[in-house]
């Protein structure tokens, strides 16, 4: 899905899209890495095994999981236990995942106009504030700390 623009413009740190492209998971990426550069300390310290992973849709396991049906439905997800309830007795688990979907999020994008980079910043804090747990008001907050 290509996805047009009316002009060439800026959509992130140093790089443009240009009409008819759309940004690649490397750009999805950079700017979702750069979101976690700016959290607060206290919750940068508890993301350095958290894994960030950027897919074009999630799977068909994972969307019945979540009760979902359709693949653009799902911007983002968290794997994983938050952090309040984890235990040094938790042995041979997975490491906690973030997942942001790339064309549910382009697709996000399209039907409301957000920007591009706000739109990947706010599925990231969404999907870390899952990792530590917190209510959709501190993810806002949180939120509100990174813009």
């Amino acid at each position: 899905m290509a996805v047009a623009m009316e002009r060439q413009e800026t959509i992130g740190p140093g790089r443009e899209a240009t009409f008819g492209t759309a940004p690649d998971a490397d750009w999805i990426e950079g700017v979702a890495r750069a979101t976690i550069a700016r959290l607060p300390a206290a919750f940068a310290a508890h993301l350095g095994d958290v894994l960030l992973l950027v897919e074009e849709f999630a799977d068909d396991e994972t969307l019945a999981a979540v009760g979902l049906e359709h693949p653009l439905d799902l911007t983002g997800l968290y794997h994983g236990r938050p952090v309040g309830e984890k235990s040094s007795m938790d042995t041979a688990t997975m490491p906690d995942r973030i997942h942001l979907y790339r064309r549910a999020i382009l697709e996000e994008w399209i039907e409301t106009g957000v920007r591009l980079d706000d739109l990947v910043a706010h599925v990231t804090v969404h999907e870390i504030g899952h990792h530590f747990g917190l209510s959709d008001d501190d993810m806002h907050a949180l939120e509100d700390a990174v813009a």
